[in-house]
């Protein structure tokens, strides 16, 4: 199993970037002792002037085939962190890469959007890409210290 996240923009040093380094560090150190492989992130470019076609054409090159993809967008299904973890679970049990993609300002191009074998939201109001990128990486640890049996997550 392999798991990516795709996302347009780099982050700059800065607090969203210290976050999602360490959400994802916790998610690899939590994550081996239950089969998950760390994350690999790939940035890619925000285009000017080629607008969210020309940024989904570089986020598939990011996505290795095969992978299940799963696509943060405020249209998506609204989940809790254990249906998450759940997920999650079940596509390491198959032995299945998966690819979470953040798109840019703009959203994603619908043309991805069509592919997605799951659309998330982190709920209904519209947040800032880069903090989603630390959402995302933390509800990644969560998953982890759902499935290890951590009081991390209380209900």
């Amino acid at each position: 199993m392999r798991i990516d996240l795709a996302a347009v923009g780099r982050l700059k040093k800065g607090p969203e970037a210290a976050l999602v380094q360490d959400y994802l560090t916790r998610f690899a150190r939590t994550g081996r002792a239950l089969g998950l492989p760390p994350v690999t992130l790939h940035e890619v470019e925000a285009r000017a002037g080629g607008g969210m076609a020309a940024e989904a054409e570089l986020l598939s090159r990011a996505i290795p085939a095969g992978a299940a993809l799963v696509i943060l967008d405020e249209r998506g299904d609204l989940t809790d962190s254990p249906g998450f973890a759940a997920r999650l679970a079940a596509w390491r049990d198959e032995a299945r890469d998966v690819c979470y993609v953040i798109g840019g300002a703009d959203g994603l191009d619908p043309s991805l959007r069509a592919r997605a074998d799951w659309q998330i939201s982190l709920g209904r109001m519209v947040w800032p890409h880069m903090l989603v990128r630390v959402m995302l990486a933390e509800q990644l640890y969560r998953a982890a210290t759902i499935l290890a049996g951590s009081p991390y997550h209380r209900v």
